[in-house]
């Protein structure tokens, strides 16, 4: 009988799923605001304490509108909402129309990828962060794991965003999502989750991907200059973390 009552335990730990069911998670997880999504997801949502790896099809294809939900809701709480070595400058107008409250919004600029690594690292482990979005030009294992094991000491959401080629690649982390277009649709391909394979894409209609406000037609990050109301987003080096 104690024996019986050891194995329950054991079964209840959020590291632990039975090869039917999804994980259970330590922390909780933020609503992506796509009930589809968020049903496939463990613990509902977005993985907090852990890392997620988004590997687009394309810039600009939707991986930060799927995001866009979230991190509105944490702005909305007054969290900070770290953008590393993006590709584009962030586009202004289209972070407000999706609710994000520009005031909260750091943007890191480096200039290697040692730096990168670096910042991401700092973002996640001072804990002042709500959500860390990263863009790495080449990183390793080694360099996912130390992120890994940064984002498990920070209740908040953390991103790395890697090309498609990357997707046979073995990584630490938890979550790890493949975006393409089908049909005018979003295609969400779990590569990876906490729990058992998902066979079939996720379909997520344009119209859906932004709920608090009506998308603008331009994408966050496919506007090469800022645009004058952009002046409001915060700049910094990695010597200013």
């Amino acid at each position: 009988m104690a024996s019986m009552n050891s194995l329950a335990a054991l079964l209840t730990h959020p590291a632990i799923w039975r090869g039917t069911q999804l994980g259970r998670v330590a922390t909780p997880s933020l609503p992506s605001g796509f009930p589809r999504l968020d049903a496939e997801l463990p613990g509902g949502g977005w993985p907090t304490a852990a890392l997620t790896e988004i590997l687009p099809q394309h810039d600009g294809i939707g991986e930060l509108r799927i995001l866009g939900h979230a991190l509105a809701e944490l702005s909305a709480r007054g969290r900070w909402l770290a953008w590393i070595a993006p590709p584009y400058l962030p586009y202004a107008p289209a972070l407000q129309a999706m609710g994000i409250d520009l005031d909260r919004v750091l943007c890191i600029k480096t200039r290697s990828p040692r730096e990168t690594l670096w910042a991401i690292e700092q973002a996640l482990r001072s804990r002042v962060c709500g959500a860390v979005l990263a863009w790495p030009d080449r990183i390793s294992y080694a360099e996912l794991r130390r992120l890994q094991l940064a984002a498990e000491g920070n209740a908040g959401l953390a991103v790395i965003f890697r090309a498609p080629r990357y997707e046979r690649d073995t990584t630490p982390a938890a979550l790890r999502l493949s975006l393409q277009t089908h049909a005018g649709d979003l295609a969400v391909r779990i590569l990876k989750r906490r729990g058992s394979v998902l066979a079939n894409p996720i379909l997520l209609r344009p119209s859906q991907i932004v709920r608090r406000k009506k998308p603008k037609p331009h994408h966050v990050v496919d506007r090469p200059q800022f645009s004058m109301p952009a002046a409001r987003i915060a700049a910094a080096n990695t010597n200013a973390i």
